[in-house]
Formats: C-alpha cells, sequence, structure tokens
C-alpha cells in the first residue's frame, strides 16, 4: 500500500497508522507500505519536524510539489504522483484528511484503477467556498473504503450513496497522536520570553481565507478579541501566508505576540495550559475538546459538529461583536465541560489496520 502525507495534519493523521503497520509487519504479516511525501508543506516547522517528533520513517520519495495557486499544486502532484504509482505499483493508496494532496492523489490512484481509502471520510461543513470541503466531496465520491471518526460522518456518506458495508466508523486518529505524546509536550521559547504561566494567557490561529484575505475583517476581528480578553496575552503562531499579510497591515498590540509556526509538541504544549483558544482551524478544535481547553471557532460551521455537542468548542461566527459574549462566559467560569467522544480512544489506527488486514488477506 502507498500512504500519502503532504501538510502538517496529515503527520498526525498517518503516525499511529505507520505504528501499527510496523508492529504488524514485525508479528509476521505480510504487509507492506511506501511514505509518499507530497512536499504541500515545505516550512520545517510545518512538515520536517513532525517526522521527527511523531517518530515517522523519512519518506521513500518527496515530490516537492510546494507553493503555486490550488490549481496550480494539484496539477502538480497529480502529475508527479502518477509517475510514483507507475513506478511502485500499490494495492490500495491510503488517504487521510482533506487537504489538497488528499483529492490529487485519489484522483491519480484510481485513473490507475487502484483502491482508494480515506481516512477521516465523511465529515461536512456544507461551506463550498472552503477549498477543503471540495477535496472533501472529490475524495469521498471516488473511494472505496471509508474510515470515518463520527456516526455523522456515516450518515453523510450513506446519504450521498456510499454502500454502508464500505464504511467503517473507528474514531479519531489524530486523538491516538495526542493520547500517545501528550506526556512528551514541551514548552516553546515564547514561555520563558514572555514569562507565561498556566491559564494566563490565549492561543490563536487564524488562516482561512474568510478570515484572513479581508483586510478589514482581519483588523476588526483582531481588535474585538484584544478588546474582550482583558489583560491577558494572546499567542499567535502565525501562518507564512498570514504572516505576510499581517506585515501589510502593520497590525500591532502590546499583548498580541506573534511567533513563527511552532511543532507539534510546542503547540500543544501551550494548547494544553491556555486559558482558552481561538481558532478557525477544525483540527484544533479537536484537541481542544480532548484537553478539555475552552475553544472558540471563528467560523459560521464546522465539520466537527461533535466538538460542539460533546466537546469544548463554540461557533463564535465571523462577526467581532459575537466575541463578547462568549469572553463573558470564560472569564465567569461558566465554560462547558468536554465529554467522551465515541471511539476518540487511541486506539483508531488500531481497528483501520485491522479493517485492512481482513481486507486483503
Amino acid at each position: 500500500m502507498t500512504i500519502i502525507a503532504g501538510a502538517r495534519p496529515n503527520f498526525m493523521k498517518i503516525a499511529p497508522i505507520i505504528h501499527t503497520l510496523d508492529e504488524e509487519i514485525s508479528k509476521g504479516v505480510n504487509i507492506n507500505y511506501r511514505l509518499v511525501h507530497t512536499g504541500q508543506h515545505y516550512d520545517n516547522n510545518m512538515s520536517g519536524s513532525f517526522f521527527e517528533q511523531l517518530q515517522i520513517p523519512e519518506p521513500d520519495v518527496n515530490l516537492n510539489c510546494d507553493g503555486g495557486s490550488h490549481a496550480q499544486q494539484t496539477a502538480s502532484i497529480m502529475l508527479r504522483f502518477e509517475d510514483e504509482l507507475l513506478a511502485n505499483p500499490a494495492d490500495l493508496v491510503i488517504v487521510v484528511g482533506d487537504v489538497t494532496s488528499t483529492m490529487a492523489c485519489a484522483v491519480v490512484a484510481q485513473k490507475l484503477h487502484t483502491k482508494v481509502a480515506h481516512i477521516e471520510a465523511g465529515i461536512r461543513s456544507e461551506d463550498w467556498s472552503m477549498p477543503e470541503e471540495i477535496n472533501r466531496l472529490i475524495t469521498d465520491s471516488i473511494t472505496n473504503y471509508f474510515f470515518t471518526t463520527s456516526k455523522k460522518a456515516n450518515e453523510n456518506l450513506i446519504s450521498n450513496g456510499v454502500d454502508k458495508n464500505s464504511i467503517f466508523f473507528v474514531g479519531n486518529t489524530m486523538i491516538d497522536t495526542l493520547l500517545k505524546y501528550r506526556s512528551s509536550f514541551f514548552a516553546p521559547k515564547i514561555w520563558n520570553e514572555l514569562t507565561l504561566a498556566p491559564k494566563e494567557y490565549i492561543v490563536m490561529t487564524m488562516h482561512r481565507p474568510a478570515n484572513v484575505d479581508e483586510e478589514v475583517q482581519l483588523k476588526l476581528m483582531i481588535n474585538g478579541i484584544m478588546q474582550n480578553s482583558r489583560e491577558l496575552p494572546i499567542i499567535f503562531p502565525v501562518h507564512p501566508r498570514t504572516a505576510r499579510i499581517l506585515k501589510e497591515l502593520q497590525i500591532n498590540h502590546p499583548r498580541l505576540h506573534t511567533t513563527e509556526p511552532l511543532s507539534y509538541f510546542e503547540f500543544n504544549y501551550l494548547v494544553e495550559n491556555a486559558k482558552a483558544i481561538i481558532t478557525d482551524s477544525g483540527g484544533i478544535t479537536e484537541e481542544a475538546s480532548i484537553m478539555n481547553i475552552p475553544c472558540m471557532t471563528l467560523r459560521n460551521n464546522t465539520e466537527r459538529p461533535e466538538t460542539i455537542s460533546l466537546g469544548t468548542n463554540v461557533l463564535v461566527g465571523t462577526n467581532p461583536d459575537q466575541l463578547k459574549k462568549y469572553f463573558d462566559l470564560l472569564f465567569k467560569g461558566d465554560w462547558k465541560k468536554g465529554q467522551p467522544i465515541p471511539k476518540w480512544d487511541g486506539k483508531t489506527s488500531e481497528r483501520i489496520i485491522k479493517v485492512l488486514v481482513d481486507l486483503y488477506k
């Protein structure tokens, strides 16, 4: 089989799969894999350090498909992955999540008559302005085996006509990684530089176009966060594209502290010790919910409704005027507590590999 990794969230999701595969291979199970890194993310802290921290082997090949527009990157990945798969045929291509690499490699595999397994299949935001939603729809329309994180994802797939016998509700591999490495998290440099203390700062991430590409919207949102966060420092690990925009807009606040993208261990150390998280990332809402950290999502929708119904996440929306009521709730100490989310138990990768081994006996 061939396993695809391309962007930051992919690495957290493939790590436990690789570890479980290696365990099965050591027991004599007749299965092998090839790891393909598309190179979609190329900042070392957004890709390279993950291989070391999460104990993932160096990829068998890096396609180096970084940069460019969505169309350019998709074309680059498809062209280079086609050559890779022709040179190294596989019985199955495993794709994870919803990034460009996921969709592009799934299309190439099917056109070369290779079956596709999609891990984290079936999640939907119903927001077609998000590139990730388009990637999900395309990938799930041509997938053979669907591994889901929730019963809602199962329902989405069945409503789209997917045979329920091809759907496997297994849980969330990203939570496998979180639980395995939680004791290894460590403080980034900014922790000591700012003399941070547990529950006395807020972590913020923003990268979605709806929040960062509109200059007026970005300024209003950051101003709203600063006005309502009392005296707490705001720690903002900045995505490269967001950093460029902030610099152009000359956005500066004494309590707003930007930093370069952090490694997985460093970032989650900040999350685990934060008073709250403000984000527009779906994956971070999952991690915050498991670590029971209050989380405000700056979006009008989410593809991960379980983080709201069972987790610590709330949808604030994209109107900065909505921030005050959620900050008031936070500072009153009345934030909801996270509840157990079915099958987010650290054993998802074991369930996935068991299904695959049974399928390919």
